[in-house]
Order: C-alpha cells, then sequence, then structure tokens
C-alpha cells in the first residue's frame, strides 16, 4: 500500500501531531510502539499523547512524548468541555485517532486540525469516523496492535517493535529489593479483570497455585489493584488454598509494573496487567475464553503459553480469523491441566534455559 501522501506538505514530516488512544492500560500498551515509530520517522515533530490520568502514570518519563494531554473521563460529560478549555487555541498538523469508539471521536473533533486520520467506516464505532476527514483503508479483522499498526503504514513510517517503560534509577532499586523478599523463583497471579467475564475461576486459581508452590517449587504472588472485589478475591484464594500465596496487591502502575518486571512468570486473564507484563518482556501465560487470544492476546511472544479456551476446537469451521466477538461461559472451560501444562512448558523454555 503506498503511503497516503496528503497527510504530509511536500514530503515533510508535519510539526505537530496529537495521538488520541485514551482507553484501558492495555491499550495504552499498545500504543507504545505507535509513539515509538512516529519518533523514529519524525524526529523533529512535537508528538502530543491524549490520555487518561490511570495510563498517564505509566507513560511517564518518555523521551519520544513532547506532551501528555489529559482527558478526565471520570467527570463524565463535563470531561469534554474541560479538555475544550484546555486545548482551546491550539493548533496541530494532524490528529490520529487510534481510538474508534465515541468518546475517540468526540476528542479528536475538539483538536483542531486540517488532517484528522481514523479507522475506515466499517470500524469505527458509535459514528466516530465522522470526527475523521481521512481513513486508513478497510482490512480483515486482525489483532488489535496490527491494526494499530496498520496507521504507520498508511502514512510511511516504518514500524519500530519497542515497548519500553522509561523506569528511572529509583524504580529499578525498589522493584529489585521487593523480588529479594522472595528465595523461589516469583509467579505473579493477577487473578482479576475489570471485566468479570475475562476472569476465570477462583478455585481454578487456587489449585494451580498450590502446584505451582508444590510441585513446580514457584512462589504464587498476587498481584493487581486493591479494590474491594480483589481483596475479597485474595482473602478466597487464601482460604482455597493449602498453602496461601503472597500478597503484594495495590501501589501505583508504574510499581504494578516494576513488580511484573521482577517476577519470573506471570499468570493472568485477558487484563491491562498481562499486556504490560508481555511488553515488559516476563514470560505471560494468558488465560483466554471470552475473548479471543488471536485479536487480543499477547503480541509476538508469549504466544504459546496462552490458554485458548474461545474457540470450540482448533481447526473448526469459521475459526480462522481473529474474531471481535466475546463468549461468556468459555472462561469456565479452562483446564488446572490446561494451566500447568502452560506453566511446566514456562519453566522449562524461559527459566531454564
Amino acid at each position: 500500500m503506498q503511503p497516503d501522501r496528503s497527510l504530509r506538505v511536500a514530503g515533510a514530516a508535519p510539526r505537530r501531531v496529537a495521538i488520541v488512544l485514551m482507553s484501558a492500560v492495555g491499550s495504552t500498551v499498545q500504543g507504545m510502539p505507535i509513539i515509538a515509530s512516529l519518533r523514529r520517522a519524525w524526529p523533529g515533530t512535537h508528538i502530543t499523547w491524549v490520555l487518561q490520568p490511570g495510563p498517564a502514570t505509566l507513560m511517564a518519563g518518555r523521551p519520544d512524548v513532547d506532551r501528555i494531554l489529559l482527558f478526565h473521563r471520570s467527570l463524565g460529560a463535563r470531561a469534554y468541555s474541560r479538555f475544550r478549555r484546555e486545548v482551546a487555541g491550539e493548533t496541530f498538523d494532524l490528529v490520529i485517532c487510534l481510538q474508534p469508539n465515541f468518546k475517540g471521536g468526540m476528542v479528536t473533533r475538539l483538536l483542531r486540525a486540517p488532517e484528522r486520520l481514523g479507522h475506515d467506516r466499517a470500524r469505527a464505532r458509535d459514528l466516530s469516523w465522522v470526527a475523521t476527514n481521512r481513513r486508513i483503508p478497510p482490512a480483515p479483522v486482525a489483532h488489535i496492535q496490527d491494526e494499530l499498526f496498520e496507521f504507520l503504514d498508511h502514512l510511511g513510517v516504518p514500524r519500530c517493535l519497542e515497548w519500553r517503560f522509561h523506569f528511572t534509577a529509583e524504580e529499578r532499586r525498589v522493584s529489585a529489593r521487593w523480588r529479594e523478599r522472595f528465595s523461589r523463583p516469583v509467579l505473579a497471579v493477577v487473578p482479576r479483570s475489570s471485566n468479570a467475564r475475562r476472569n476465570w475461576t477462583l478455585e481454578g486459581t487456587a489449585r494451580v497455585i498450590d502446584m505451582a508452590a508444590g510441585d513446580l517449587g514457584l512462589q504464587p504472588v498476587l498481584l493487581g489493584g486493591d479494590s474491594e472485589e480483589e481483596l475479597r478475591d485474595a482473602r478466597r484464594l487464601g482460604e482455597l488454598c493449602g498453602a496461601p500465596p503472597r500478597v503484594a496487591l495495590g501501589g501505583t502502575l508504574r510499581e504494578l509494573a516494576g513488580r511484573l518486571d521482577a517476577s519470573d512468570l506471570v499468570l493472568a486473564p485477558d487484563t491491562g496487567p498481562l499486556h504490560m507484563a508481555v511488553a515488559l518482556g516476563t514470560p505471560t501465560i494468558g488465560l483466554y475464553g471470552y475473548t479471543d487470544p488471536r485479536r487480543s492476546g499477547p503480541y509476538g511472544r508469549f504466544t504459546d503459553l496462552t490458554v485458548d479456551r474461545f474457540r470450540a476446537s482448533a481447526g473448526s469451521d469459521g475459526e480462522r480469523m481473529p474474531s471481535r466477538a466475546t463468549r461468556r461461559g468459555r472462561m469456565s472451560r479452562i483446564r488446572v491441566e490446561d494451566v500447568v501444562l502452560k506453566l511446566e512448558r514456562a519453566i522449562r523454555s524461559c527459566l531454564n534455559s
């Protein structure tokens, strides 16, 4: 596909670019190589990234972003008027809307620019395509990361497969001290996604924790937030497990990222910490049933460690392409043996190599 030259002036890079990608943590992680690619191709361009406050803390310190502009979703409808005031009088040469939904479209529309690039009409939900005047071509359903890379291809920007969190030296020291508390290889267990339909059963998780601590010689540690639901799950897992896991819930997103980086293995459903762990290079066993791992699973590595119960069977007709569909009840089809086999594979290939 030929790059869209209409988005440039005489072949020059745009002077000011805004990126709209302000979804949850997983989507923010998937935006990292997009930002890195733009910076490498357009070193003199001023890059603004519109983010929500939570993911914005995770992206702090990035040298490839000149400005992080916050969208305060928690304010509800008032978030848009506040954002409008903050960008009043500003003009960009190009806005890239990577978020094809109502919120992404509204924010894109509030950013003044002669060129606003977004998804094709078929993939732009909630009429968000109305906010753009340039669109990437239609394409088959693919992994979310590959769909984001389509924007780079359209702009003629080479892909830079780089996911970096830019920890400070002090943050690295804190993570190292945390890891020193454990004498055995750490299995970080993230039991819960914010969407309960993506979660595996606590009973299954408890059995895997017991086998990991006993037969496999690992130190299970619960990681995640400190919401009421997560704390309740941690208490229940303590009751279900023969050897209760260590609990390290809470802290900032950057602290969570540091702990995932310091861990030896990660076990998680389709949730933000899973994508953080994969980006950090920590071997990750992903648990999938509600969503399709070929669309939202680990990208580029650790795909052989994914437990996939989204598909009825590996060779089913109509199951060869990634799917945007969700399937209730499929997480309960994951068996303890499925997960333990992946853990054993990870130990052989990642810890013993």
